[in-house]
């Protein structure tokens, strides 16, 4: 059976001390909430990782890094290997995000050797995937996340799949405060769950988590998360306050 996962991503934001007061505040409402059928992730900046790891207890919670780096070691200023994200005590990475992939121009290329350099180190994968305004109104959104599934993933056979989540962030919807309607999302996320499917078979379709990522809160959490095919969030904003988190967090307990 595929998890049900909300997980928050940090990005660029919170000193350490003040991440550090935000997990634990998370840990104590997960803590109270204890949603059983729940994964909760913690994406927090490189520098409060091993802090936060020490910091948290709730046996739902689980910590991931934002990035990390193509190659295992070396004269490479300012990266951090994923033996080093896993040295922490962190379970999961998350790679290929859209600001990672505008930004800092990661390719597929760049992202199937970070995807080989995450799971080497036993690290489980939220693999963000999704398309831009330009690309939704022209119709090759399916076209686009197509693509980034077969060349960012599907060079890994399906034991190493397995450890993978999928996270589906329509571009067009991260920080501008529109969403997905519930049933676009649920479009796509059975698309790609289609995809999967046509790659390594239907049970690992079945088994595969797909997350959405794009503005959701807690005031739309509800209807996202009663479509079948949406396993869970990938949160943002939202994230930063854990009144907001975990009222998401009880949301996806409730479906």
């Amino acid at each position: 059976m595929r998890k049900k996962i909300v997980a928050g991503n940090w990005k660029m934001n919170k000193t350490l001390p003040e991440g550090i007061e935000l997990a634990k505040e998370v840990n104590e409402k997960v803590k109270a909430l204890h949603p059983a059928g729940v994964q909760v992730v913690l994406g927090t900046p490189f520098i409060h990782l091993s802090e936060v790891n020490k910091t948290v207890n709730a046996p739902q919670l689980a910590v991931s890094a934002q990035n990390c780096a193509t190659e295992a070691s070396g004269a490479y200023t300012g990266e951090i290997s994923a033996a080093m994200v896993a040295s922490t005590g962190c379970r999961y990475v998350i790679l290929g995000h859209s600001e990672r992939r505008s930004y800092y121009g990661e390719t597929d290329a760049i992202l199937v050797k970070k995807v080989a350099q995450a799971l080497e180190n036993n690290l489980e994968i939220i693999f963000c995937v999704g398309e831009v305004l330009e690309e939704r109104e022209s119709e090759r959104h399916f076209e686009v996340v197509r693509s980034q599934l077969e060349k960012g993933l599907f060079q890994l056979d399906k034991s190493a799949f397995a450890r993978i989540v999928i996270a589906y962030e329509p571009v067009w919807a991260i920080g501008t405060g529109k969403t997905a309607t519930a049933a676009q999302a649920q479009e796509m996320h059975a698309f790609i769950r289609s995809v999967v499917n046509g790659k390594y078979g239907t049970e690992a379709a079945q088994n595969t988590s797909i997350l959405y990522g794009g503005s959701l809160n807690a005031k739309n959490a509800d209807e996202l998360f009663s479509n079948p095919d949406v396993d869970g969030g990938l949160i943002g904003g939202a994230s930063l306050k854990a009144e907001d988190f975990a009222a998401i967090i009880a949301s996806r307990e409730a479906h």
